[in-house]
């Protein structure tokens, strides 16, 4: 940098009292210098972010509407961040699995079954693709792609590293594939398979340093211990329907109920009777908070008509007693989620 930050003050001091700035506000401070453009932009304000502890949790959300647009959620300030395009050649990317790791959005695989207009041709059911956002720079780069076209899989983050598993190939076939990326280096390397392969969408969540893999209607979970690199089979009496994990404990909503779940046990956390007409929404943890995010509500009046919202539903627990507030609703998107995740910058 040609010039100092902060006159007066070395760079490094300047950086850090960078540092304590929100990121909202980052796209303000570029406007100052082109100095203190190049600090915004840099990787050194992400690390002093880290050293000062002045990082932030966002969300990360992608709806039906508008196509590959995602939005991230401050809620501290309770005010959502439009990012730019995801630059997928494919339309209405969905089914993918979404993650974040080292600072970065990464999206994975998915595909579309969007017809086109014009030809009449049916979309891609499931890529290898691989995209990662960084909020640094605020720019879309793809990354190395998987060793294999996947979509409706487990996909999670152990130890820094991305994990994927299961799901259906471009024949809508299952597989029992997984692999693990190591994005500091940007490569991809194959893990043992799954013991069993379901011809159905998987989803994965982590508890402590162990990933779970769940198989839409099947009480059995596949669960890979990323110390021995090993996966086991496992029979849980957890519910189904949406879930996360809120420091190392999980909670689903089922049955109009969002309960907490042991493995062979549920403690009943609150009623969630208002979300029974609601389809096709996120349900993401942040802080002590539960987050019901968009999706479909169909017609009061019993036509095939669907209302696509965009509103924010938060449950915290960390009281007392649970309650429920709602946030800003979403501005951009809305509609079914496609992709959600916590976001650390």
């Amino acid at each position: 940098m040609s010039e100092q930050l902060i006159e007066g003050l070395p760079d490094a001091v300047a950086l850090r009292c960078l540092a304590w700035v929100p990121f909202y506000l980052h796209p303000k401070l570029e406007l100052v210098s082109r100095s203190w453009q190049a600090a915004i932009h840099s990787a050194e304000l992400f690390r002093a972010r880290q050293e000062v502890g002045s990082c932030e949790d966002l969300l990360c959300v992608s709806a039906n509407e508008p196509d590959n647009l995602w939005q991230l959620y401050d809620p501290r300030r309770d005010l959502w961040i439009t990012l730019p395009v995801l630059p997928s050649k494919i339309k209405n990317l969905s089914n993918f699995g979404t993650v974040s790791t080292a600072g970065k959005l990464f999206v994975l695989g998915g595909g579309s079954d969007a017809v086109d207009p014009q030809t009449g041709d049916h979309g891609t059911f499931s890529t290898n693709e691989v995209w990662s956002y960084d909020p640094v720079i605020r720019r879309w780069s793809p990354r190395a792609s998987m060793l294999v076209p996947r979509a409706m899989f487990a996909c999670c983050v152990l130890g820094g590293k991305i994990v994927v598993a299961g799901g259906l190939t471009s024949c809508r076939k299952s597989i029992s594939l997984a692999e693990m990326y190591d994005p500091d280096n940007d490569v991809w390397a194959p893990i043992p398979d799954l013991h069993l392969s379901h011809n159905a969408a998987c989803s994965g969540i982590v508890i402590g340093e162990k990933m779970y893999v769940l198989h839409r209607g099947l009480s059995t979970v596949q669960v890979f211990d990323n110390v021995g690199l090993q996966w086991t089979v496992e029979d849980y009496g957890w519910q189904q329907g949406p879930m996360t994990v809120i420091k190392g404990a999980l909670y689903v909503m089922s049955h109009g109920v969002i309960s907490r779940q042991d493995r062979e046990s549920e403690k009943v956390l609150v009623s969630a009777s208002e979300f029974g007409g609601r389809v096709g929404f996120a349900m993401a943890g942040l802080g002590d908070e539960i987050y019901v995010i968009g999706g479909v509500i169909l017609s009061e009046h019993g036509t095939s008509e669907i209302k696509q919202i965009s509103d924010v539903d938060v449950l915290t627990i960390g009281g007392e007693r649970p309650t429920w507030r709602q946030a800003a609703p979403m501005t951009r998107c809305k509609g079914s989620v496609y992709g959600c995740a916590q976001l650390r910058i």
